[in-house]
């Protein structure tokens, strides 16, 4: 059936004149389908496919698929997705914009116009991942920390100033503004689109606002309505020149909730279960989309709270559908009132509108909670879907603590699990396994709320009336996600007691939730060696993996804010808070966390008090003006990016230098090793360079001889636009473990051309310089975690051609067919251990050519070192649709598009 977009525009009535729109009743009416039974998901899919219908790269069968979508159809065919807009941070989307600018180069390069590598829908980067937590319960912590990010980064924010200058439709918030889904959802987004219409002349339409972003809890967004998701920096380039998103027509799991949370629970505690819940379930690549009764009493911070931990779950997006709150909280955070007015009708008119009789859409499954059973809980200490009662805390602490490595637990024996070790020589307090050392209040998951962010500013204050302090070991910060949370909390009087206890700001970015976290102070990390102890972080974040957080705090454990202060207070997570006091008040009477948490009633007072649009109309109305530190940076003038052969910040990665040559037919892979063997759930914190530069890496040798000293190394997430740095840094994580050199932890693994033990990076060296392709071998989970490019790039570099999991993490499989790496997956049941494999083997990846297909069977063949018969086995080839395959025979989705561009 033809769906020519022509035949379904109509009109719409806004304050500035009638507005064209693309109907889906009209749509389903023409085709004689059942709109109301779509999940509304399904729906914003749905109208995107037919405004952008060209039959061509987006076409009638798309529609059709979308308008028919059911939980049979479902994962059955690809659909074409083409978002409204592109949302970047700084660490991911620096390298975005050096790859655009590295486009353009190739561009010049190839005699052809370099114009037109330039976004061609709007695009946001928010500066946010680069403050680090130096200074720390202090006044002056905030502008120590500011001082300190401009000075490491300074060429960096010269880059993309230069960007934001050169590029058409990309704009930069600066830094100390906000964390960047915190942002979106209180600023960027805009609910409904109004542009030019497609007859050009002073025709205007409107259409759902919609995204991706380079940051996987880009789905915070999904809270107000908006569909939106997390992808690599990869697949953001090319929505950003104008290419669809091409991904198997998802699953809709139905999320029912029902009752209300009881008294004292937090959305963090509900956020929890449902991670759990989904987890067990098993919702990865499907879409989640929430509804029933229960939605009436779930504000929408706590929607957001919800939806920004997606990833976590497993789910591509966490969808709340637009209602009356969704409403409610635009006008709140000072969107103007005819636009929302419009957001309201226009949803109505689209079918797009929940309301509480509408009829309930058809879901692939349903999922339900009780919101009353949500109970206090955290969750670590090394994943966030390990979700603890807080009752059951201490419990799971100690069993983790015993509990052999191989098995996931520390495997301390039970002597040495009564370690304990003096601060130091001058004072009594102690340090044991559990000892909270860090305590942070940080990520958009929490800050964008404030009854969460009241709720710890009541504690604070409670527990600062009752003479309670701080452990002196605990590093304590809070780094809001925007600065309408600093002026609630002053407003209310809050922050004076939070200041008392060291939860003091330190910046407006991400900080400790992705490593940020800075130093620990010299005699807590000498007492943490000595002992050898397993000590442990608090955060109100979103992710807990190992090594992330810091590399000395090996617990970890999300919490909401008020138990963040609660923790900070015990000082150790070898506690159950529902029995044990958090210390003695000035008369010697024991203080229980009961003691000091507030009421429900407590916390919607204050915040009905004090959160109001006029706070974020004020604070947003200059967001992309800047500090003056910003300001004061120069840029350069020219719209191709001058690179300089001295940086060690920003350089024109090789991605492109040999795209002036056409895509070469794809053909078998022979005699590949294994750079590496890794278990389950090794995540992108494990394959992507992120935290710190070790002084002994091969990253920091390279520094070292470029002039850079240690103190100046900056994280790597800071020079994610030098590809020197970054391929040095792949696999580097000190917590990878590589089967390949057995009881090892960190970048090490076995060059089967001398025998010898190295570095990975110093293996790769060798294995390029012989030009031997390379292959991953890796369990459950592979990829996990964060959207990374580097996570896709680092190992394209490092020369890994294949990597053969037991599954994968929805981002990070696309991601590395972005980059030309060819992701094969395990037949069921099977694994390298149950097929016999050693690891040293030589691989042969046999009939590959240019006529293979999305999911197709693949032999491989594994020769082993010793000699004797080669054992062959097949593999599911994770190439998903036909247009994956062109990006793979192109090398890469990048040089797909640098190509076509430079075809026209």
């Amino acid at each position: 059936m033809r769906f020519d977009p022509r035949d379904f525009r109509q009109s719409i009535h806004h304050k500035t004149g009638d507005l064209s729109f693309y109907s889906l009743p009209a749509l389903a009416q023409k085709a004689g389908a059942d709109l109301n039974r779509l999940p509304y998901s399904i729906r914003v899919l749905l109208e995107s496919a037919l405004r952008n219908n060209d039959n061509f790269k987006v076409t009638d069968n798309d529609v059709e698929r979308l308008l028919n979508w059911s939980p049979t159809s479902a994962g059955q065919n690809e659909i074409a997705f083409k978002p409204a807009r592109v949302i970047l941070q700084d660490f991911t989307g620096v390298p975005a914009i050096v790859d655009l600018a590295a486009m353009r180069a190739a561009m010049e390069r190839m005699g052809k116009d370099y114009h037109k590598i330039n976004p061609l829908v709007p695009c946001d980067l928010v500066i946010d991942h680069s403050v680090q937590v130096d200074a720390w319960a202090s006044p002056d912590a905030l502008r120590i920390n500011e001082q300190m990010e401009f000075g490491r980064n300074q060429e960096r924010y010269e880059f993309l100033k230069w960007g934001q200058r050169a590029f058409k439709n990309f704009s930069v918030v600066p830094p100390a503004t906000g964390i960047v889904h915190q942002v979106n959802l209180e600023y960027l987004a805009r609910g409904v689109f109004i542009t030019a219409g497609p007859s050009g002349g002073s025709e205007k339409m409107a259409y759902p606002d919609s995204l991706v972003g380079t940051d996987s809890h880009t789905t915070m967004i999904n809270g107000l309505g908006i569909v939106g998701w997390g992808v690599g920096g990869i697949e953001a380039e090319a929505v950003m020149l104008g290419e669809p998103i091409n991904m198997l027509m998802p699953h809709v799991i139905g999320f029912r909730f029902t009752g209300a949370l009881k008294e004292g629970i937090t959305a963090t505690d509900l956020v929890l279960t449902v991670t759990q819940i989904l987890r067990k379930k098993g919702v990865v690549g499907k879409f989640v989309e929430f509804f029933g009764a229960g939605l009436a009493s779930m504000t929408l911070p706590d929607r957001a709270t919800l939806g920004n931990m997606a990833p976590e779950y497993g789910a591509t997006i966490g969808f709340f559908p637009v209602d009356d709150e969704t409403l409610r909280y635009y006008r709140l955070t000072g969107r103007e009132d005819d636009h929302v007015a419009f957001i309201g009708q226009y949803m109505k008119a689209q079918g797009m509108y929940f309301t509480a009789d509408a009829p309930e859409p058809v879901y692939s499954e349903v999922v339900e909670l009780d919101l009353s059973t949500v109970e206090p809980s955290i969750a670590g200490p090394k994943r966030p879907q390990d979700r603890i009662a807080v009752r059951n805390v201490r419990e799971v602490f100690e069993e983790a603590l015993v509990r052999p490595v191989k098995d996931g637990g520390y495997g301390v024996d039970a002597q040495r699990a009564k370690t304990h070790v003096k601060l130091d020589h001058d004072t009594d307090v102690e340090l044991g396994h559990g000892a909270t050392v860090i305590a942070a209040i940080t990520s958009c998951t929490n800050t964008s709320n404030p009854y969460v962010m009241i709720g710890a500013g009541l504690v604070a204050k409670k527990a600062v009336e009752r003479g309670l302090h701080v452990k002196p070991f605990v590093k304590t910060s809070l780094a809001p996600g925007s600065a309408v949370v600093s002026e609630y909390l002053e407003e209310s009087g809050l922050q004076h007691y939070l200041d008392e206890l060291g939860f003091e700001v330190v910046g407006y970015g991400c900080t400790t939730c992705i490593g940020n976290s800075g130093p620990i102070p010299d005699v807590v990390a000498s007492a943490i060696e000595k002992g050898g102890l397993v000590a442990a972080s608090v955060l109100s974040g979103n992710r807990n993996f190992e090594g992330r957080v810091h590399p000395l705090t090996k617990a970890n454990f999300l919490a909401s804010p008020p138990l963040v202060v609660a923790y900070a207070l015990a000082g150790t997570m070898d506690i159950n808070l529902d029995r044990e006091p958090l210390g003695q008040d000035s008369k010697g009477v024991a203080v229980y966390l009961r003691d000091i948490w507030p009421t429900s009633a407590e916390v919607r007072d204050v915040v009905a008090k004090v959160v109001s649009a006029k706070s974020f109309r004020a604070r947003y109305k200059d967001v992309f003006k800047g500090s003056e530190m910003w300001n004061a940076i120069e840029t350069m003038g020219s719209d191709l990016y001058a690179w300089k052969d001295d940086s060690t910040y920003v350089r024109e990665p090789s991605f492109f230098k040999d795209v002036q040559k056409g895509a070469v037919p794809i053909e078998s892979i022979n005699g590949a090793r294994a750079l590496a063997w890794l278990g389950d759930s090794v995540t992108t914190d494990h394959i992507s360079p992120a935290g710190s530069i070790a002084q002994k890496s091969p990253a920091a040798k390279y520094l070292m001889a470029n002039g850079v000293q240690p103190k100046d190394f900056n994280s790597y997430g800071a020079r994610r636009g030098n590809h020197e740095v970054m391929v040095r840094g792949t696999f580097a994580n000190i917590r990878l473990r590589n089967k390949l050199v057995p009881g090892s932890e960190g970048t090490w693994t076995r060059c089967f051309l001398d025998g010898e033990e190295m570095t990975i990076y110093d293996a790769s060296v060798k294995y390029i310089a012989a030009g031997v392709p390379l292959v991953v071998i890796a369990g459950k989970e592979y990829g996990s975690g964060s959207s990374r490019d580097w996570a896709a790039k680092g190992p394209a570099l490092l020369g890994v051609r294949v990597v053969i999991a037991e599954s994968y993490e929805r981002i990070h499989r696309s991601n590395l067919v972005g980059m030309g790496i060819l992701p094969l997956q395990f037949m069921d049941g099977e694994n390298g251990e149950s097929l016999g494999l050693k690891g040293d083997e030589m691989f042969d990846v046999l009939e590959l050519s240019d006529a293979i297909k999305p999911g197709q069977t693949i032999r491989v063949s594994a020769k082993p070192a010793g000699g004797g018969a080669a054992r062959e086995f097949k593999t599911k080839l994770r190439i998903d649709t036909p247009v994956e395959v062109e990006y793979y025979r192109n090398g890469g989705i990048l040089q797909t598009v640098l190509r076509s561009l430079a075809a026209k």
